[in-house]
């Protein structure tokens, strides 16, 4: 235990002094093995993981579904459903904003990103709301906050990597994600009306839309709808596995790219590769996670945890509060998707123990974890906001985000108390 303490005190050190994660993970979890069990079997162990999880068919799934995302940005389509959206919802108090978090959570049912929605919708909704003379740290946060909904919304890369290391159903934790997101767009519209509402100078209303030109919008949007329902329905009702729909999400979102004359042969190369180093990236982290969690589970971390939290006498409920409040705080140095590929091996066994369900766990993980891309001090989707708002501080961006992680805090407590808003539908659809 106690040498795994030391490790992870390492790890942290040699990231932040600028170290790549994946990198710092695989160095600390061969130097932590190799004084455990000697430097033959660090070697031999090692070699034999990376292998492992590089010909693991299960992870095939990641990349077309990364493919997927890139395709779906390269065919324009976050423009139109942001069109849509702000219809339908710009003239209201607060619209851009509210339209913005609509647009967001349409993105990310078709990117399962968050930094790519954040990024995608910053570029296209940004612009209207500085024309509109709305609070830049306002927008900012909106744009921020409605990003996250990215890493939840299936197809979500976050619960295809839990669904992979703990087994469960790919199927299963798509579904039941999609209650928590809907949840989340409705308080986030919520938070936007009371700022609108209490503070009208922050988010003026932008101009309104005629009825031909709203239902015209609704008419450009019928792919994003498509591609959703094809994707989760086909493995929610077993027509085909979460890696066949990752390859004909990839190839449907292809196809609208080249129906809208987004695509040709050089944008699909850049596309290839775009999607080539995004995977590269994911795989890096797999790697060192992996590599790290082999030292931690010979070190015997999982099991003293197990042991210790038994010996406290405390009621399960607070031991998972306790297990969400040591999420948040990693994410304020963490990224999101190392943060699930470092702990799952620590955490679910002790969370099976206790007797939850591991989909529900997922979602709730997963919840936590869109916590943390916007939590101080790293905010991985703020820091890329701020690329493309270089003039507006940092600070005055995460004032923007405090009403939205106080909604994110709120769902996040609600689905815990109340496991059925995560478990309610993947039961309903198993009668079918």
């Amino acid at each position: 235990m106690v040498i795994s303490l030391i490790g992870f005190a390492v790890l942290l050190g040699i990231a932040f002094f600028g170290l790549p994660l994946g990198f710092s993970m695989m160095l600390v979890g061969f130097v932590g093995f190799a004084f455990i069990r000697g430097m033959g079997p660090a070697l031999e162990t090692v070699s034999q993981q990376i292998l492992g999880l590089a010909l693991n068919a299960n992870f095939v799934v990641l990349p077309l579904f990364v493919l997927m995302g890139v395709f779906v940005f390269r065919a324009a389509l976050a423009e139109d459903i942001y069109e849509a959206a702000n219809a339908w919802l710009g003239n209201k108090r607060g619209g851009l904003a509210m339209a913005t978090v609509a647009a967001c959570g349409g993105f990310a049912a078709i990117s399962g990103s968050s930094v790519a929605t954040a990024a995608t919708m910053a570029r296209v909704s940004i612009p209207p709301m500085r024309r509109f003379k709305y609070n830049n740290g306002f927008a900012a946060g909106t744009v921020a906050a409605g990003g996250t909904m990215g890493i939840l919304i299936p197809p979500s890369a976050a619960l295809i990597v839990y669904g992979i290391l703990t087994e469960t159903s790919i199927g299963d934790l798509f579904i039941a994600g999609i209650v928590p997101g809907l949840i989340t767009v409705a308080l986030y519209l919520a938070v936007i009306w009371g700022v609108a509402f209490l503070m009208p100078n922050l988010a003026p209303r932008a101009d309104k839309a005629t009825w031909a030109h709203r239902w015209h919008t609704l008419s450009k949007v019928w792919a994003v709808l498509v591609l959703f329902l094809v994707i989760i329905g086909g493995i929610t009702f077993g027509v085909f596995t979460p890696t066949e729909g990752g390859g004909i999400g990839a190839a449907g979102a292809l196809l609208f790219a080249i129906a809208r004359k987004r695509m040709n042969l050089r944008v699909f190369f850049y596309a290839l590769v775009e999607a080539a180093e995004t995977s590269a990236m994911v795989f890096t982290i797999a790697f060192g996670a992996l590599i790290l969690n082999n030292f931690v589970n010979v070190a015997g971390m999982p099991d003293a945890i197990v042991d210790f939290i038994k010996t406290l006498e405390i009621e399960p409920i607070t031991v998972i509060l306790v297990v969400l409040l040591i999420y948040i705080l990693l994410g304020t140095i963490i990224e999101g998707l190392a943060m699930i590929f470092l702990t799952v091996p620590i955490f679910v066994p002790l969370v099976d123990a206790l007797g939850f369900d591991l989909i529900w766990f997922g979602i709730v993980m997963v919840m936590v974890v869109e916590i943390s891309l916007i939590t101080p001090p790293i905010g991985l989707n703020v820091f890329v906001i701020k690329t493309i708002m270089p003039d507006v501080p940092l600070s005055s961006m995460f004032k923007g985000i405090a009403p939205f992680f106080a909604a994110d805090i709120i769902r996040l407590m609600l689905v815990v108390f109340i496991a059925d808003l995560a478990l309610w539908l993947p039961r309903y659809v198993a009668q079918f």
